[in-house]
């Protein structure tokens, strides 16, 4: 199971990803060439995550994941926040943040993706 440590390192060893308080004090943005992909509440009792998502496999999750629920304070319709309480598998997380993060290089314009290394 990750914790919040080895989650911060994982989100780090993506290609062009920063980490900032960009709103606040408690909430870690990881970021793609400038682009939020991950956003943790660090002042939160329990480890949360909020991960971009397709739309379509953002509700087929919320319907098979108890402990992942539509963003909080984000767009419902594009992220998902994950409850990190080791009720599915590191396997799953990992993709999960592998999809947010993919998801938001593909937005980028191909020049953006040339220029900042991740085409």
């Amino acid at each position: 199971m990750f914790n919040i440590e080895s989650f911060r390192e994982y989100c780090l060893t993506k290609k062009v990803v920063t980490e900032s308080f960009p709103f606040d004090e408690v909430t870690l943005v990881f970021k793609v060439a400038g682009k939020m992909f991950v956003l943790i509440s660090l002042d939160s009792p329990e480890f949360n995550v909020s991960l971009k998502c397709d739309p379509e496999r953002a509700l087929e999750l919320r319907e098979s994941y108890p402990n992942i629920i539509p963003g909080f304070h984000l767009n419902k319709k594009h992220w998902n926040t994950v409850k990190i309480d080791g009720s599915f598998d590191k396997e799953l997380l990992q993709e999960l943040v592998d999809h947010s993060y993919n998801l938001v290089v593909k937005s980028l314009t191909k020049k953006k993706r040339f220029e900042t290394g991740l085409e």
